[in-house]
């Protein structure tokens, strides 16, 4: 399903996320769709494990080696250069992609399942709160879903924190599970 362009609704390490292949142009329009998302928004993407990094990152920056060591496996999504065969519409043509490790078993198998890569934007329309459960996700979309993976509910109340690690220094991007500080502390201390 996944491989055809299929969408899947599914509990990430943090809420609940839109699943598609960030390969396949159709799942990242149908995800684009469904939320009425803005095309200049980015889509990020889960990973099973590090070595699907190469698949979207063009090369990692030293800071994002650093924070991937420090905070991976968890709920920190890093931004780094993307590879330029990559989707402009999962990038928002920005250069730029945000990848996460998940800190969940159950996630990571799933992801691994689904071909080693997902998009995992929330389960959200662009103007509601994130899906916090599979049956939040349904009230918000009745259609357009191919598959709800019921995870049971968020195991937080936040978001992942969002860093652009394009360059030396760190830029936060939107702070949520883990502290600014705790990050600006592991930077602090290479």
């Amino acid at each position: 399903m996944i491989s055809t362009g299929g969408i899947v609704a599914f509990r990430t390490d943090t809420f609940y996320g839109l699943g598609g292949d960030p390969f396949n142009t159709l799942a990242i329009e149908r995800i684009k769709r469904l939320k009425g998302r803005e095309d200049n928004k980015p889509i990020l993407v889960i990973i099973s494990n590090p070595e699907e990094l190469t698949r979207f990152i063009h090369e990692s920056s030293a800071t994002f080696k650093l924070l991937a060591g420090k905070f991976w496996p968890g709920p920190l999504t890093i931004v780094g250069p993307a590879r330029s065969d990559l989707p402009g519409d999962l990038t928002a043509h920005t250069g730029t992609i945000g990848l996460r490790l998940p800190n969940d078993r159950d996630v990571c198998e799933l992801v691994r399942a689904c071909g080693g890569a997902l998009t995992a934007t929330s389960a959200n329309p662009a103007d509601k709160p994130p899906a916090r459960t599979a049956q939040e996700v349904e009230s918000y979309f009745s259609e357009g879903i191919d598959l709800i993976v019921d995870g049971g509910p968020a195991r937080t109340d936040q978001p992942s924190t969002v860093v652009d690690a394009t360059q030396a220094e760190p830029r936060l991007v939107r702070e949520g599970v883990i502290a600014w500080a705790a990050i600006l502390s592991a930077i602090d201390s290479r």
